[in-house]
């Protein structure tokens, strides 16, 4: 399984590398270098696709978690748990249920989460996430799970409104909704038979038009891309 093509340019590779380098030390803890590495070479030993977020993206939810003192995250989509780390690393309390179809990548996202030290944080569900989620909002509902303060959304495009539909009931007032990958190298703005390209622009017009949220794009640049993501709030 192959990954994404991916629009490069060597300033955007640069400045990235230059500036985590700096943000994130090998001597950091939380995570650490080298068990991120192990999440990234591990995934692409046991041949998963290189779609997960750059260094500097995780990095990113990870500032994010804390910003919200998120308690409880749910991330759509595990891969090969990169990101997942990431976000379980914000703090030794923080809970993270991810939702993944594929059981081999949730096989090898489990491994490497154990690897980084924080299994105990993460829980991986397996299956659709349109399946999956009602029943986290059963264990919700009946307070067997706190509701979300954050929630990233980094899986199938076309179901990015289902996704933040679905997960708007589980989230507290100022919860934190992502929405990764929307902008597509600037496919956003026109109309497109692409159903990935379609599904980034039903969500940012769904959001747009919800009474419940507040919303912006973000464009973005690195070393995975030209793209951006969707960050809203749920009032």
């Amino acid at each position: 399984m192959s990954g994404q093509s991916y629009e490069r340019d060597e300033r955007w590779s640069a400045v990235d590398q230059y500036s985590f380098n700096h943000l994130h030390p090998k001597t950091s803890t939380s995570p650490s270098v080298e068990a991120l590495e192990h999440a990234l070479a591990n995934s692409e030993k046991q041949g998963l696709p290189d779609i997960a977020v750059s260094p500097s993206q995780g990095k990113y939810l990870y500032l994010q978690a804390k910003l919200v003192g998120a308690k409880n995250i749910l991330e759509m989509g595990t891969l090969g748990g990169y990101s997942t780390i990431w976000m379980a690393s914000s703090s030794p309390h923080v809970k993270v249920v991810s939702v993944e179809i594929d059981e081999h990548h949730a096989e090898v996202a489990r491994s490497n989460i154990a690897h980084a030290g924080v299994g105990d944080r993460v829980e991986v569900k397996l299956g659709p996430g349109l399946d999956v989620l009602p029943r986290i909002a059963e264990e919700i509902n009946s307070g067997k799970r706190g509701k979300f303060q954050l929630v990233f959304i980094d899986a199938d495009k076309e179901n990015n409104w289902n996704y933040v539909d679905a997960a708007l009931a589980m989230c507290e007032s100022g919860a934190c909704i992502i929405v990764d990958n929307v902008v597509r190298k600037g496919q956003l703005a026109v109309a497109s038979g692409d159903p990935r390209i379609e599904g980034a622009r039903r969500v940012v017009e769904k959001i747009g038009a919800d009474s419940r949220l507040e919303g912006v794009v973000v464009q973005t640049v690195g070393e995975k891309n030209y793209d951006g993501y969707l960050i809203a709030v749920v009032k």
